[in-house]
């Protein structure tokens, strides 16, 4: 069986990121979205929200696909996280040129940690490759419309979160 890791913050999930999932379902047979607790980024949304708001978007995606996707939280080291989970492949996406310069340090990290587990890099349609859950959090805290960035379900959390700040 191929697994395939696709880990993040998802702070909160985007149409970007559920672009790179459906790439992704065509590479493996089950995919574990990793959930990064990552408490130096200071996310909007605690671990359980982000895990719940990945696991309802990524229902119907499974589905789909006929595939499998596992949702994983997790603290250790990306590398640490894919042999847990039995991946031979880390999902990565990449919007731009400076992601790849940080991916690419990355990947010469983990391949010296275990050069046993592939990275692979997808870009997200062209309608979905400037989308970045930082930029879509700033818009819904100024009110603007992240109808084009997140699917109803995680707008309506946006906009219930900081409805509920006073913002």
């Amino acid at each position: 069986m191929r697994i395939g890791l696709y880990p993040g913050t998802f702070d909160p999930i985007t149409l970007g990121h559920t672009d790179i999932i459906q790439r992704a379902m065509a590479l493996v047979d089950r995919l574990v979205i990793g959930v990064a607790i990552n408490r130096d980024k200071g996310p909007l949304f605690s671990l359980e929200e982000r895990v719940a708001m990945v696991e309802t978007e990524c229902a119907p995606i499974a589905a789909a696909a006929g595939c499998e996707i596992v949702v994983h939280p997790f603290e250790n080291l990306l590398i640490d996280c894919a042999r847990d989970v039995g991946a031979g492949v880390i999902i990565r996406g990449l919007r731009a040129v400076a992601d790849f310069e940080y991916e690419f340090q990355m990947v010469g990290m983990n391949r010296a940690m275990d050069a046993s587990i592939e990275t692979v890099f997808l870009m997200a349609d062209a309608r979905r490759q400037a989308i970045a859950s930082k930029l879509v959090k700033e818009i819904a805290r100024l009110g603007g419309d992240v109808t084009r960035f997140v699917t109803p379900a995680v707008k309506q959390a946006l906009c219930a979160r900081f409805a509920g700040a006073g913002l």
